[in-house]
């Protein structure tokens, strides 16, 4: 895998990995800046894809149609959902799934995409691994989990809905973008994985978490990152 896109929804979420990048060349498509270059000896495209599904969808569907990437990778922050998962940890997608897909009414699941084969989304095992083993090596003094990774177009910040979310659902931590992300790589067949920094809790105690733990959660991520392109 040499030719691989790397999201992220906000500028500081990337904008270490594009400050080391080398030969860039920076495209402008549907208002996203796309930084193509090198980064650890790996032909990369690294962008900020903006808040929200819609825009992790459409930045996906432009890095395979115009960039045709091998693989992607998407990094941020997220809220735990699991009790076990502390902030600061990381978690790597198992699979992923929107939890704000609701056809209920037409006597669908919570969270089924109507008249599609699947509503979750499966990680590639091998990215899987190798991010496993680089946050080990690189991020010794926090834990890193595999899961399930929730997405939905809301900022979850109260603890009856992250209690619904975790019974429902069984997601290890919530966010906003990568489940889109997921549903897309795969519809087009592309080897994905995303990783999530754990910026807070997703209850009551967001803001002050958030804040405080939000640059630590994306450094943690980008050693990870780094390290894994080396050995993909």
């Amino acid at each position: 895998m040499n030719n691989i896109g790397i999201i992220g929804a906000m500028d500081e979420e990337v904008n270490k990995l594009k400050k080391i990048m080398t030969n860039v060349k920076i495209h402008n498509l549907a208002s996203m800046e796309f930084y193509e270059g090198e980064l650890n000896n790996k032909n990369v495209i690294v962008v900020r894809s903006g808040i929200g599904k819609v825009n992790a969808a459409i930045c996906t569907q432009i890095l395979i149609d115009k960039f045709n990437v091998e693989g992607l990778i998407n990094t941020g922050i997220a809220g735990a959902l699991d009790a076990k998962i502390d902030i600061a940890d990381m978690v790597l997608s198992e699979d992923a799934l929107q939890h704000d897909m609701n056809a209920t009414g037409f006597g669908y699941e919570y969270g089924e995409i109507p008249r599609m084969k699947s509503s979750i989304f499966v990680a590639d095992t091998d990215m899987i691994e190798k991010a496993h083993a680089a946050c080990i090596k690189v991020n010794p003094d926090i834990n890193v989990h595999i899961g399930r990774i929730l997405s939905g177009d809301e900022f979850v910040q109260d603890k009856e809905k992250k209690s619904w979310l975790l019974s429902q659902f069984k997601g290890h931590c919530v966010e906003m973008e990568g489940a889109a992300i997921a549903h897309v790589a795969s519809l087009n067949n592309v080897p994905f994985l995303i990783i999530r920094g754990i910026s807070d809790k997703a209850d009551g105690s967001a803001q002050m978490d958030y804040n405080q733990f939000e640059a630590k959660a994306i450094e943690n991520s980008v050693r990870l990152v780094l390290e894994m392109l080396a050995n993909l």
